[in-house]
């Protein structure tokens, strides 16, 4: 009889170490450094992983969350000796027993589905900038397969959600009470958070202003889910996660943050970020009426009497304005706008600054373009003395016709610039003003005969 021999233990595949892949990092957020188990991963100040080999276990988790698949596994020459050898073998790697967690958190990402876009309402009239998202958002809701519903919330407020209908909603949400006439967090937040735990959406937009900063940020916390504040892009990976695109580390790169272990997945958006769509008349869509308010004796805060801004008249909204003339750094000095004045006011247009000159105490705040003042998306901008900081960059880079006029040609300003002067602007400023002039009267003359 032979003698049998006890049984060998099957030797263990080898895991790898994870390795980051040049130039495919898009400074997410640092997901990969809070999905590692042992800490091996810390970030470079452009966002990127450093990871350290000595202390990877091969866990793959930093791999998977990676949006850009830009971390990757690689292997010794022993271990990829051993693999080879395993692969002829014929040994196959047991089945990886499925991740409780992971399992766990799948399963409450199927239970939420849908787009929806808070329908911000002032006496009944909306703010623009809930149909700029309402367009955003018919692109996210097909690349995601699901209905696009706007949320109204706000008293004798119907009618918003038709005007919502025409702008891409297939579906409205609306409560309806006197309790919500005038905006308070408490009952808004009550309202949200109540459909939210009723309906749950998948993505939920507001626009980036007073009321929907306020309110983002109180269901964010109350629900216990992410919010990213001021994006300037949103998209869908191949996860169904929302990829929301906003400036950072003060501004000097773009950083791409995902929220894919919690749902609804929340960002803000600032006013002319994204395009406005063209309504489509006799759209029509379906409205569910949720019957759920709060006593009025429960709120706390209490709308004594709405007080409207006397000065709001002869108050300028660079947000909407079509042809914008800013100045700079370059300017030199707050007595030098009134050259930007005097060619504005014959092209019919608005004076914006950068923010180093409202620093300076040279224009008023609320004349700020950029990533701390306004964003605008005019027909045409000119930009005079201003290098084009990206914190400028990120508040008027979408405008139709971007003419620069600098006298430093290597001025980030140029790279975005359709068209671009250099020179000095208190000579070309003034010479542009008085050519238009000239071309005004030669127009009149014309007429005239």
């Amino acid at each position: 009889m032979s003698e049998s021999k006890p049984n060998q233990p099957k030797p263990k595949r080898p895991r790898g170490r994870a390795q980051l892949l040049p130039g495919k990092c898009i400074a997410c957020g640092a997901r990969c450094e809070s999905s590692c188990p042992v800490n091996c991963v810390s970030m470079n100040d452009a966002g990127e992983p450093i990871i350290d080999a000595e202390k990877c276990i091969g866990c793959l988790k930093c791999v998977k969350v990676c949006p850009a698949s830009a971390l990757e596994m690689v292997f010794t020459p022993e271990e990829l000796a051993l693999l080879a050898a395993l692969d002829r073998s014929g040994t196959v790697q047991a089945a990886e027993e499925e991740d409780p967690e992971a399992a766990a958190l799948a399963q409450m990402q199927a239970a939420y589905r849908g787009v929806w876009v808070f329908v911000e309402q002032e006496d009944g009239e909306a703010a623009k900038v809930s149909w700029e998202l309402l367009g955003k958002g018919r692109e996210l809701a097909s690349k995601l397969g699901v209905e696009l519903s706007a949320v109204v919330i706000g008293h004798q407020a119907e009618h918003l959600c038709r005007e919502a209908f025409s702008y891409g909603a297939t579906k409205a949400y609306l409560l309806d009470a006197a309790v919500y006439a005038n905006y308070r967090t408490q009952s808004y937040l009550e309202a949200m958070c109540h459909l939210i735990e009723q309906y749950k959406p998948e993505v939920i937009l507001m626009g980036a202003t007073g009321m929907g900063r306020d309110l983002a940020g109180a269901v964010a916390t109350k629900v216990g889910t992410g919010l990213t504040a001021d994006c300037t892009g949103l998209d869908i990976d191949d996860k169904r996660n929302l990829m929301q695109t906003r400036p950072a580390f003060g501004g000097n790169i773009m950083a791409t943050i995902m929220c894919d272990k919690y749902r609804p997945q929340m960002s803000t958006v600032r006013p002319h970020v994204m395009q406005m769509p063209e309504p489509l008349a006799g759209a029509d869509g379906e409205i569910i009426k949720v019957h759920f308010s709060i006593p009025e004796e429960q709120v706390l805060a209490k709308v004594l009497e709405v007080i409207r801004d006397g000065d709001s008249k002869h108050k300028v909204d660079i947000g909407g304005a079509e042809f914008i003339i800013s100045g700079g750094r370059g300017m030199m000095g707050p007595d030098n706008f009134a050259l930007l004045k005097e060619l504005a006011d014959e092209l019919g247009a608005v004076v914006g600054a950068s923010r180093s000159a409202v620093d300076a105490g040279w224009m008023p705040h609320d004349r700020q373009v950029g990533q701390t003042g306004k964003t605008v998306r005019p027909k045409i901008y000119i930009a005079c003395g201003i290098s084009g900081a990206i914190q400028h960059l990120v508040g008027m880079q979408d405008a139709d016709l971007i003419i620069a006029i600098n006298r430093d040609k290597e001025a980030p300003i140029f790279e975005v610039a359709h068209y671009g002067i250099v020179g000095d602007l208190f000579q070309v400023v003034p010479e542009l003003t008085r050519k238009i002039r000239e071309l005004k009267k030669q127009g009149q003359g014309a007429r005239g005969k």
